[in-house]
């Protein structure tokens, strides 16, 4: 269940009635207030444990994934009964009312078992164009970062902020961030270490964090590869609502998954995917 291809340039605001707008925060609300009750509790605590879910390779999940996403379900079954759900962790659900909630309820299963903070829960709203409303919330942390339906916002211990990505830039200037070094696949990796080496500084490790930092103007350039629509349409919404742009590779829409590119602006990005495009071909 992968949302359709949105049309480019029709306003978030536009595709949702004014009067759904109140109920559907306050869902989005409500979801990341249940995963985070969910998830805090099993967080650098003893005896945790994770199952492999690879058949090859290392893709862990534990009982903090599943609580979490059990939990947002159970809201959505009793506010929102007739919107769809897509989640990383049970089969998807189909809805009558042309809405479908795009969850991932911990992005960063690897932090989270090796007790590094960067983890997040990522909840989306989509149409049938694709993301409307998304947010990237932090639990341990405590920063709740949110976009779409005319809100761009962060908010936390420090109190709260409107979001906006940082002023443009050359590609020679930019912070790019990744999760893996290896990114995906070799091929992959070539496009990805041709943006790397005509960058200023790049991190790792981060997962949807590194979304969250782009959208707060702190960093310029994600990329990524492998993706799935409940890793990326979340930080799709909190990242054009603060100013930026998110595509696949090729410059299409992202949020059905695979190759990602997110930068804080359509200048820096054109040339970051020239570079990918170069080293991949396409």
């Amino acid at each position: 269940m992968t949302p359709n291809v949105p049309s480019p340039g029709l306003p978030l605001s536009s595709r949702i009635p004014p009067h759904e707008v109140p109920a559907i925060i306050a869902t989005a609300h409500a979801l990341a207030e249940a995963a985070r009750k969910a998830t805090l509790p099993y967080f650098r605590s003893d005896g945790l444990t994770s199952d492999n879910k690879a058949a090859g390779g290392f893709d862990p999940v534990t009982a903090a994934d599943r609580a979490a996403e059990a939990a947002m379900r159970a809201v959505l079954a009793e506010r929102r009964p007739d919107d769809g759900v897509l989640g990383e962790e049970e089969e998807a659900t189909a809805g009558t009312s042309g809405y479908t909630w795009v969850l991932d309820p911990i992005d960063g299963t690897r932090a989270f078992i090796s007790g590094a903070p960067t983890w997040g829960v990522l909840i989306a709203l989509c149409d049938a164009e694709g993301p409307v409303y998304g947010i990237i919330d932090q639990p341990y942390i405590g920063e709740r970062f949110e976009g779409g339906l005319d809100r761009a916002r962060l908010t936390g211990p420090r109190g709260g902020r409107v979001l906006s990505v940082a002023p443009s830039l050359s590609l020679a200037d930019a912070t790019l961030f990744t999760t893996f070094p290896e990114v995906g696949t070799p091929e992959d990796r070539r496009g990805f270490e041709a943006v790397r080496d005509a960058v200023r500084l790049t991190r790792y490790g981060m997962d949807c964090y590194a979304y969250a930092l782009l959208a707060a103007g702190q960093i310029d350039l994600v990329i990524e590869a492998g993706l799935h629509p409940y890793d990326i349409c979340a930080p799709i919404a909190v990242i054009e609502a603060a100013g930026g742009i998110v595509t696949d590779w090729r410059g299409n829409p992202a949020h059905g998954g695979g190759r990602v590119l997110a930068a804080s602006s359509p200048a820096l990005h054109a040339e970051a995917r020239a570079l990918l495009q170069g080293a991949v071909g396409g």
